[in-house]
Parts: structure tokens; C-alpha cells; sequence
């Protein structure tokens, strides 16, 4: 039976095999954990759809597959009666699989390193052939980089799937060898040193790092970007936030942070901005009228962007569970595919990586992006006297095809003053 990648979202047309979790030749129940793949949403573990024998892959690590290509032959019992696998017990359960995919936990990527054709049953099986593998079964990467550093790859043992020999175990033996026999005086180099020693190292494109680098790019050269800066006096906030952090603890088992407060702000501006909250399209400007705010975390694997959908109805304490989910999910790879897609608006606390500015880029095809710079204790004229208040920078990148500097400074302006006026008073529920 031959296997398709399924089409798991609406604006999902492709995704990169990531990882095989089977080798050929391996038996498989159904629903087992079949093939990692990586798309521009989320990274899933796809199941398999039925029981049998995998057969063949078809679609090799690294290769970007359209949503319905194939990607694996499995044999069933319909097609075993001329071979010589053992025969497996029907499948009677008609359920149909679940396609929505999680973010995969302490899992690297793994791109065209290591991968290579199909190997034979026999061959996954048996432990008797120890003959080195045909070249064809390295990665051009591995080839090139053995060639670069004349390294005979039989003297490599891989570490990749059935032991392929990866761009990492190549650097690795490289390393190793190095040190051997090397010199104790390190009084100066040798002339031998410095010219063995490389100028440059090429670090392997993951697939995330690829979708990362395609949807950046296709944000620079689609969307004519414009840029503002407004400072924000957030002396209340963070009086506001020291004063019900421990009850709040107490009561809800979180910490609350800044990041709730200023989401409420933007989920009110962007309901009285209502271009923020739009995408282009050349038949005209599409407002979306669900508030649906994106907020851009590290993950382990690459920058990923759970949403918030309408985040106009929650309050600043519902907001901060729901982050604390999200983020929580984000970072220990649990995330599904809805809890990623339908954003309107993107949100990016670049202040807790200590920036003060940033110019970050709309994240595509949403119409604006704004970043919370680090809070710090300045000195500001404030009524004609010299005062010492937390101030925190925000940063908004706008599409300029959908809106002038006039709408995106009274969006920006809405923010700071909503911020402004977080005081003791303040409703958290």
C-alpha cells in the first residue's frame, strides 16, 4: 500500500521528511509512530495508517514532499501471499487516523546528512555483512567534506539510521584525529598549522532552519516594511506586577509576568486599529475579526509562534495561563497544529533577551509585528522635575501597502497608553 504525506492544515501545502522511525523491512501496527516530518507550522510524528511490513521508502530524509506524495510503500496482508514475511493478523479497526501533529521533544531535525536510498530487509537484518557501503549510500555532504579532509569513510563508524555515517560523525573522527599525536610546545605555530587549519566551517541546514530561513525571506521580499519606536513609561506595570505576583502564585501555581499585561494592551488597540489586524491581497485588504495574537518563543528546534485565538476575551490572569500552556507546550515539544495556525498579529518579547531595540519582520502574510524591549530604570522629565521610572521600549513593523505611519502610530500610541495607565487599581481577573 502505497503511503501519502496527509494534508494536515489548510495553508499546509508541503513538509520535509525529518526523521524515518522505521527501517525497511520492519513490521508495524498500526498507529505506530511512522516518519517525523517538518512543515512551516509545526513538526509531526505521523502515524501509520495500517498494519503490515514497511516495504520501501520512497521519500528519503531531507526531501520536501507536497501534502499527498508519497512517501513509503507498506506491505498489507492483501498483498503477503507471495512472500515470505510473516503473516500478521487483519486490522479490524476502521478509525480514521488524526493527522494533527506535535512539536517533537530533545528530537534534532535531520536533513540530507545521513540519509541515503532504501536499504533491503535482508541487509537491516543481518550482522554478518560488514562490507563498507556503496558510495551512493553518503550524503554528497559526507562525500565532500571526507574528500576536503582525505578521510577514507571505512574507518568511520556512522551513528546515523542503520548506521549511516553522518556530516557529524565526519567532523567528529576529524576532531579525534587531531589531537593524536600533536604537539606539546604550543610556543607558536607551525607553518604546518596554519596552513592545515581551516578559514571556515559549513554548519548543516536543518529543516527547520530551512522553513525559518524561506518564511523570512519570502516576509523581506513580499511584504515593503516600515518601522517605529515609541517609549513606554511602565512604572505601574511593574509596581502593579510586584505587588500580586506571591498571591498570585499562590493562587494559580504560576508566575506572572509583564507578557500578560501587555498582550491585554495589544488585544484592545488592535480592536480600535482594526488595519493591524488585516492581511494584503491585491482584490483589497482582508480584516480578520477574530484577534487571534501569535507570541514568538525559542524552542529547542528553532523560533516558533503558538497563538492565542481571541485574545480580546480573556483577562490579564486567563491570559497568563493560557501562555503558560503555550509556552510550556512550545518548549517541550506538545504543541498541536491548531495551537499554531489562525494568527493575526504577532507579539515578540525580545526584552528578555536583554534587547532594548529591535526591527523585527512581520511575520507573513500577517500585516504587523511588535516586539517588548527590556524594562529599564532611566531618568525622565515627568511634570518639569527629573524622575527615575521603568521605561520599555515598543517596536512595531507594519506592511506599508496596508497602512500609513498615521494608523500605525495611533496603534502603537494605544498600547502605550493603555500601558501607562496599569496601575494599583488594575483588574487581573
Amino acid at each position: 500500500m502505497k503511503i501519502e504525506l496527509p494534508q494536515v492544515g489548510e495553508s499546509v501545502t508541503e513538509g520535509v521528511i525529518g526523521r524515518w522511525l522505521k527501517n525497511v523491512g520492519d513490521k508495524i501496527e498500526k498507529y505506530d509512530p511512522l516518519v517525523e516530518v517538518i512543515t512551516d507550522k509545526v513538526n509531526m510524528e505521523l502515524p501509520s495508517p495500517v498494519r503490515g511490513v514497511l516495504r520501501e521508502i520512497i521519500a528519503n530524509e531531507g526531501e520536501t514532499v507536497q501534502m499527498g506524495g508519497l512517501i513509503a510503500d507498506i506491505e498489507t496482508n492483501e498483498n503477503q501471499e507471495n512472500t515470505n514475511h510473516d503473516k500478521l493478523e487483519p486490522d479490524v479497526t476502521d478509525q480514521e487516523i488524526g493527522t494533527t501533529g506535535v512539536l517533537l521533544k530533545n528530537t534534532a531535525p535531520v536533513g540530507p546528512t545521513g540519509s541515503g536510498g532504501p536499504i533491503s530487509r535482508d541487509e537491516s537484518l543481518s550482522n554478518h555483512d560488514k562490507s563498507p557501503p556503496p558510495k551512493s549510500r553518503y550524503s554528497p555532504a559526507v562525500l565532500r567534506l571526507a574528500e576536503e579532509n582525505q578521510i577514507d569513510l571505512a574507518q568511520i563508524v556512522g551513528t546515523g539510521i542503520n548506521g549511516r555515517i553522518t556530516r557529524k560523525d565526519v567532523i567528529s573522527f576529524i576532531e579525534a584525529n587531531s589531537t593524536i599525536g600533536g604537539r606539546e610546545d604550543s610556543t607558536g605555530p607551525s607553518d604546518q598549522d596554519t596552513q592545515s587549519r581551516k578559514d571556515q566551517e559549513k554548519i548543516a541546514l536543518t529543516p527547520v532552519r530551512k522553513m525559518i530561513a524561506a518564511n523570512m525571506s519570502k516576509s523581506a521580499a513580499l511584504i515593503p516594511q516600515a518601522w517605529s519606536e515609541v517609549a513606554v513609561d511602565v512604572t505601574g506595570m511593574v509596581s502593579k506586577r510586584q505587588d500580586i505576583k506571591e498571591s498570585f502564585m499562590n493562587k494559580e501555581g504560576i508566575n506572572i509576568t509583564y507578557l500578560p499585561f501587555v498582550i491585554k494592551a495589544v488585544a484592545e488597540s488592535l480592536k480600535k486599529n482594526p488595519l493591524l489586524n488585516s492581511t494584503w491581497s491585491e482584490e483589497g485588504i482582508i480584516l480578520k475579526k477574530n484577534i487571534n495574537i501569535g507570541i514568538a518563543v525559542a524552542a529547542p528546534d528553532g523560533l516558533i509562534v503558538p497563538v492565542i485565538h481571541n485574545a480580546d476575551f480573556f483577562s490579564i490572569a486567563g491570559l497568563a495561563e493560557i501562555m503558560e500552556t503555550l509556552i510550556s507546550k512550545a518548549k517541550n515539544g506538545k504543541l498541536s497544529l491548531p495551537e499554531v495556525q489562525g494568527g493575526t498579529f504577532t507579539l515578540n518579547n525580545t526584552g528578555a533577551l536583554g534587547s532594548v531595540s529591535s526591527r523585527p519582520l512581520v511575520n507573513h502574510p500577517q500585516a504587523a509585528i511588535m516586539t517588548t524591549e527590556a524594562i529599564i530604570k532611566r531618568p525622565v522629565i515627568k511634570e518639569d522635575a527629573i524622575a527615575i521610572r521603568s521605561m520599555m521600549n515598543i517596536c512595531l513593523s507594519f506592511d506599508h501597502r496596508i497602512m500609513d505611519g498615521a494608523e500605525a502610530s495611533a496603534f502603537s500610541m494605544s498600547v502605550k497608553k493603555l500601558l501607562e495607565n496599569i496601575g494599583s487599581e488594575t483588574l487581573i481577573y
